[in-house]
């Protein structure tokens, strides 16, 4: 082959080397320029104490992907597609487009309906579906959860949607349920009042609704004494675990026998 067919032949391609460039360029500063933005908005959202967390994460995300349809639409522009032929193309690949995204599409509709109604919030502690964590991020997409060992789980909003939610943050308080088991020998009314004094002794413990006790069950070792606690939601895991303790403390000092 000649030098000049060469030439020839590399100079019919220069046109679509130089598109594939320009477009990659584009393609490129539009991904950074998508980021940033959505980056400002939801620090412009998040920065006004009136509006929730979680719409200024939905949002960021809704700006950027709109975005970056836009880059894809100026990408195939420089290729010579026009837009007007975009939307012919999808108008005639609808159908097939929408059995294809169904799950993607659902998702999306799904993350509307999270933000819209709220059945959680960033920084809410729930059960989706029988996964718990803490919520950190709601996008257009996913709801992300870090679970208390620090473990990202990644739910489909599809299926968040669709299942059954828990919000343990819901309310600002939470009761606290605990049961003690004291021996046959012992009297019940004593034990009570000691469990009694050891939750009204504790600041954390709420006087309405006030602490309650009450013989639930006769077992077969034991009776048992079911105490009802009310506390802020935030201290509900430090209340459970240290009365616990407190109580056990308090029947051992008591002379409270525990089968």
């Amino acid at each position: 082959m000649r030098v000049d067919e060469v030439a020839t032949q590399v100079g019919a391609f220069a046109p679509l080397i130089m598109s594939a460039v320009k477009a990659l360029i584009v393609l490129i500063l539009g991904w950074i320029v998508a980021g940033a933005i959505a980056g400002m908005v939801r620090r412009r959202i998040n920065a006004t104490p009136q509006i929730d967390p979680t719409l200024g994460n939905f949002v960021a995300s809704l700006v950027k992907w709109v975005i970056l349809a836009m880059v894809l639409v100026a990408v195939l522009g420089i290729f010579g597609i026009e837009a007007t032929s975009i939307v012919a193309i999808l108008g005639a690949a609808s159908l097939a487009i929408g059995l294809a995204l169904q799950g993607t599409l659902s998702d999306i509709a799904a993350g509307v309906m999270l933000v819209v109604f709220r059945p959680y919030k960033l920084g809410q502690f729930v059960d989706i579906g029988g996964t718990a964590g803490t919520v950190k991020d709601l996008n257009l997409f996913t709801t992300e959860l870090v679970t208390p060992d620090n473990v990202q789980i990644i739910v489909p909003n599809g299926q968040a949607w669709g299942t059954v939610i828990t919000n343990y943050s819901a309310h600002d308080t939470r009761r606290v349920d605990l049961v003690f088991g004291i021996d046959y020998g012992d009297s019940a009314d004593p034990a009570m009042q000691i469990i009694l004094d050891v939750a009204k002794a504790d600041e954390r413990i709420h006087n309405d609704p006030e602490p309650w006790v009450r013989v639930t069950n006769l077992g077969d070792s034991s009776v048992d004494l079911t105490t009802r606690l009310w506390c802020a939601a935030a201290d509900y895991w430090d209340v459970k675990f240290e009365i616990t303790k407190a109580v056990k403390e308090a029947f051992d000092a008591k002379g409270v026998s525990i089968p």
